[in-house]
């Protein structure tokens, strides 16, 4: 991983960030509605919430960065007998981050479908379709998606890939995307590969 200076966690501030995680009051007491998200995060993090801050990472980032962070982490955790439906919706997903192109937007929310929408690369495909200026079908009056939704999606497909296969890992996976997302935050690629299994 590699990153630069700059932080790509200005698209929201903290409160609207908290407002869309919508966290238990415990978690809420945690954290200074003042700071900045980077140090909400390092305090949830800390404090070994660590499903608390890979969710403020969903919801902070720019929603480009974002579903590609969720492709990241869908494919660390991604099995060698990945079912193909699956497979298929991470690699739309990761397609459509690289080209913003709405057809890949649309063919990936369809794919995700295919999936049962079961998995993390599912999820990944659905933040995807939920990041473009209208979830409506092609031809009728354009509905713009909430603004929440990509961060929802997002940090579903990055809480699945955590547990895939466990919950055994959740902890070390968790601690390694957190630091794929802080990279991507950074300007960084926030790659991690594929787990060894």
């Amino acid at each position: 991983m590699s990153a630069s200076t700059h932080s790509k966690l200005g698209v929201i501030d903290l409160p609207t960030a908290l407002g869309r995680c919508e966290f238990q009051p415990e978690i809420n007491m945690l954290i200074d509605r003042r700071a900045s998200i980077e140090l909400a995060i390092m305090t949830l993090q800390e404090a070994g919430k660590l499903v608390e801050a890979s969710k403020l990472f969903a919801h902070a980032l720019p929603k480009r960065e974002a579903v590609w962070w969720a492709c990241v982490c869908a494919h660390y955790s991604e099995p060698a007998d990945i079912a193909e439906a699956d497979r298929r919706a991470r690699e739309i997903a990761a397609d459509w981050v690289r080209k913003q192109d709405d057809d890949l937007r649309y063919a990936a929310y369809k794919q995700a479908g295919e999936t049962g929408f079961q998995s993390a690369h599912a999820w990944a495909a659905v933040a995807a379709f939920w990041s473009g200026a209208s979830i409506s079908p092609r031809g009728t009056t354009p509905m713009a998606p909430g603004a929440h939704l990509t961060g929802l999606a997002v940090a579903g497909a990055v809480a699945l890939a955590a547990v895939r296969g466990g919950i055994d890992r959740q902890t070390e996976r968790l601690q390694l995307f957190l630091a794929s997302a802080r990279d991507i935050a950074a300007g960084g690629g926030g790659r991690i590969g594929r787990e060894a299994t």
